[in-house]
């Protein structure tokens, strides 16, 4: 099943994801930046890992992946390495909250951080990502999502692929716990095996749903029972750019804060620009699409 059409704005909530109204008068007609999404010759589909020659993953690891969408718990940085990455995350939230941002307004970090850059060349976390997508890697998201004690904002049951212009869908989302994850703090929730039925029908969410991201996949419990993600900090999951996954207001008196890093093989296709905000964190580039930006200062 198609997406619903939606015109989506310019407003940038993060490195991927854009605002979306609907055009009611329209309903046939979507566009991203004036672009019309459904004319781009966009593979939304699972492409499942092959990968044999593992360097950090096991065999059952990319089985899980490949029917389930999604892997937890995998250790990424002791907890020496994360206390002090949170405290640099501290005082950076601490300076974008005080020009203004909130907790969900650090996107794109690794074309401004050095710190997150590296980060996305840490072979710790690259290694998982190569034994899920090949030694040929892109890295082209970073996002810092903080849900800070008594959030009320929730993010509705949604699939990545769906906001992107990009092509085919072969994105990992690693989510590095900078906080431990639970669920008295709001953690992901997860739909195992959502990822393999395609591209999944949403409207665009009513004031009412108190949604980040203004997508809202319907019934999507239909798909299957979710699963919480629940991760110490330091650890980390990954997940297909296809795999339904969302999660609940923040109740609670603690932060749930995590770092978002998106990766793709080079063959993907990265509309609008996109391109050049991928950096080549492992192997090469055949295809000379990405823009490969320096490390920042």
């Amino acid at each position: 099943m198609r997406p619903q059409h939606l015109i989506l704005t310019t407003f940038e909530l993060c490195d991927s994801l854009f605002g979306v109204m609907v055009d009611a008068t329209q309903p046939d007609i979507t566009h991203w930046s004036d672009v019309q999404i459904d004319e781009l010759p966009r593979d939304l589909k699972f492409h499942p890992s092959t990968t044999e020659d593992l360097t950090r993953l096991t065999s059952p690891q990319i089985e899980t992946y490949n029917r389930e969408g999604y892997l937890l718990g995998i250790p990424i940085l002791p907890a020496d390495e994360i206390d002090d990455l949170r405290n640099y995350f501290d005082a950076l939230l601490t300076k974008v909250i005080a020009e203004g941002g909130n907790g969900y307004s650090i996107s794109s970090a690794h074309l401004s951080y050095a710190r997150v850059y590296d980060l996305m060349k840490d072979p710790r976390i690259v290694d998982c990502v190569r034994d899920l997508i090949g030694p040929n890697i892109i890295g082209w998201g970073s996002h810092l999502f903080c849900k800070m004690p008594r959030d009320a904002k929730r993010v509705s049951w949604h699939q990545d692929a769906s906001y992107w212009p990009m092509t085919p869908s072969k994105v990992v989302t690693v989510w590095l716990a900078i906080d431990d994850a639970d669920t008295g703090n709001a953690c992901m929730r997860f739909i195992p095996g959502s990822h393999r039925h395609g591209p999944l029908r949403f409207h665009e969410s009513g004031e009412e749903e108190n949604n980040v991201l203004f997508q809202t996949v319907e019934n999507a419990e239909q798909y299957g029972s979710p699963v919480d993600v629940v991760l110490k900090a330091g650890d980390a999951s990954l997940h297909a750019d296809l795999l339904l996954h969302g999660s609940e207001p923040n109740h609670s008196d603690r932060r749930r804060c995590g770092l978002t890093l998106r990766f793709c093989p080079p063959d993907v296709h990265a509309y609008q620009g996109w391109n050049e905000k991928g950096v080549v964190v492992s192997g090469f580039d055949p295809t000379g699409h990405w823009g490969n930006p320096a490390r920042p200062a």
